[in-house]
């Protein structure tokens, strides 16, 4: 049993330290493959090829990376800043919401905004912005029942307040979260602020108020966020929703995306799972090959046979 990842188009812009949160399906372990092998007239010429799947088993997933935090631009002058307490659930910096605009004028104009019928955020506050500023609603304005999506101001931003009309719901999961640990960039705050910044979102899935997962002294290894990354492609794919925009980080995306693509051509490989850039979204198809989901197909036409055998014609004309 297993599940496909097939690459579509990119546009630039388990472990001690995480437990599976119980809200998440417990899934079979699968292995991974990029498309289906199919044999040549040659079998010494036989290499990865097309691969046909069920429409309804096909998911497609719009990655996201968060833009730039103040942690990306201290990092980048010396990888020990990473390691400050100022840094702690980095924010996004002026540069960073310029990049938001821009990838939210690309969904629009691509017309991905419109499709789009969930968004899942890592709870971090860099990626809470770029996932409302991008996917959000138009401005908000006072008296509107609805709450909105970001209000005024959050993150140390100058931004106003976001709407959470005419856009799709948004959830927050952790186990899209940041390698864990050690990096206080990477340490969220507490959810209850999370609600007073961005009242629009889902946080039920998340058990505990402050951060638990993350501690000061042990690194998350690669090997281990990769293995939460397919448990959590494993969840999207029980989701009901078929366009499905993911928010998160650099770190979740490669080790995770790694764990794809292994019997592609490298060139496909490469665009799979190579480093995303600052506020870089990549759209994948996810396919259920093991049947996660129960979804029946809904552009099928099952016709009604008529009376009487209904044979191929090759079989027919032998008749």
């Amino acid at each position: 049993m297993n599940t496909f990842l097939s690459f579509s188009h990119s546009i630039s812009s388990v472990s001690p330290l995480f437990p599976p949160p119980p809200p998440l399906p417990s899934l079979p372990t699968l292995s991974l493959r990029c498309c289906n092998s199919i044999p040549s007239l040659d079998m010494e010429d036989a290499k990865p090829s097309q691969g046909l799947y069920p429409l309804h088993r096909c998911k497609t997933i719009h990655l996201v990376r968060h833009a730039q935090g103040i942690h990306n631009v201290a990092g980048e002058k010396n990888h020990d800043n990473y390691l400050s307490e100022d840094l702690f659930d980095a924010h996004l910096t002026p540069l960073g919401w310029q990049q938001v605009d821009n990838l939210r004028k690309h969904v629009k104009a691509t017309g991905i905004s419109s499709r789009i019928e969930l968004v899942v955020v890592s709870p971090l506050l860099r990626t809470l912005q770029t996932a409302v500023g991008t996917f959000g609603g138009e401005g908000y304005r006072d008296g509107v029942d609805t709450p909105p999506l970001m209000m005024a101001g959050a993150g140390n931003s100058d931004r106003p307040a976001i709407s959470s009309l005419n856009c799709p719901p948004f959830i927050a999961v952790e186990s899209c979260r940041e390698h864990l640990g050690v990096h206080p960039c990477d340490r969220r705050s507490n959810i209850t602020k999370y609600r007073e910044l961005f009242p629009a979102i889902d946080f039920s899935l998340i058990e505990t108020d402050e951060d638990v997962l993350w501690t000061p002294n042990i690194r998350e290894e690669d090997k281990d966020i990769a293995a939460r990354g397919v448990k959590f492609m494993n969840w999207l794919s029980t989701r009901k929703e078929k366009e499905i925009a993911v928010v998160t980080h650099s770190g979740f995306l490669y080790t995770t995306l790694n764990s794809f693509g292994n019997d592609c051509v490298p060139a496909v490989k490469s665009e799979i799972s190579s480093h995303f850039a600052n506020c870089e979204l990549r759209s994948v198809v996810l396919v259920d090959k093991c049947m996660n989901s129960s979804d029946p197909p809904v552009t099928n036409y099952p016709r009604k046979r008529p009376s009487g055998e209904d044979l191929p014609s090759d079989i027919a004309d032998k008749k």
